[in-house]
């Protein structure tokens, strides 16, 4: 995509929505490094029923502590691997309290040292709490930096490299949030939803896909029973 598409592919998407949110809950860059790290092959969703009790009763690493594995797995068994990231919530926790006075660190190096925090989360957790503009490559932004030609690659770590040198910088502090958004809602994985797509015409993908028929209504007469 060329530069001048770029522009204008990310503006579109600014100006329908230019405060985009993230759909994880949390109160804290701490609950927000849990939440994000909870979400690993699991939806929001279902991270945001099981966190609504498990940061009611622990929203600090030292809480975190005193709750237990045991508590954490089983306030979070609705979510995929809970027993892998009870583990990591504790260890990270205790990582936490142990180098860094309780306190999330406001750096990727860092955060990628804590138990169950990858590239990708520490992105997220930098990009929405501490304000810094990375771009934290998920499935949907993968799919979308390909499928549109916005910032091709083969591997997560290239697409980043590729978003990170092309996305202007009046737009990346949202980017990722647009991105997400536009891939979990628009550019479906399955069925892209190109009809209603803002971007449509910027886009390499082809071909695109039609608007659904809407069923239309049978006359009266053809519902009549037939004459003998």
């Amino acid at each position: 995509m060329k530069k001048e598409a770029v522009f204008e592919f990310y503006r579109r998407l600014a100006e329908l929505n230019p405060e985009p949110q993230g759909e994880l809950d949390w109160v804290n860059p701490y609950t927000l490094l849990v939440a994000v790290a909870l979400s690993a092959q699991a939806t929001d969703v279902s991270v945001n029923i099981a966190t609504r009790k498990l940061f009611a009763v622990a929203d600090t690493p030292v809480k975190m502590l005193a709750l237990g594995e045991d508590k954490v797995r089983e306030l979070i068994k609705t979510i995929g691997l809970f027993n892998t990231k009870a583990k990591n919530v504790i260890l990270m926790a205790r990582q936490l309290v142990d180098e860094f006075d309780g306190e999330v660190p406001a750096d990727r190096e860092a955060l990628e040292r804590l138990a169950g925090v990858g590239r990708k989360t520490a992105n997220v957790v930098l990009n929405i709490a501490f304000g810094q503009p990375f771009i934290a490559v998920d499935t949907h932004i993968f799919r979308v930096s390909n499928r549109t030609g916005l910032a091709p690659g083969k591997t997560p770590l290239a697409v980043e490299e590729k978003l990170e040198k092309v996305t202007p910088a009046l737009f990346k502090l949202h980017a990722h949030h647009w991105l997400i958004l536009h891939g979990r809602y628009i550019c479906k994985a399955r069925k892209p939803e190109c009809w209603r797509c803002p971007v449509s015409d910027l886009c390499r993908f082809k071909p695109k896909t039609q608007a659904p028929k809407t069923s239309v209504p049978l006359p009266l007469e053809a519902l009549a029973e037939p004459s003998q």
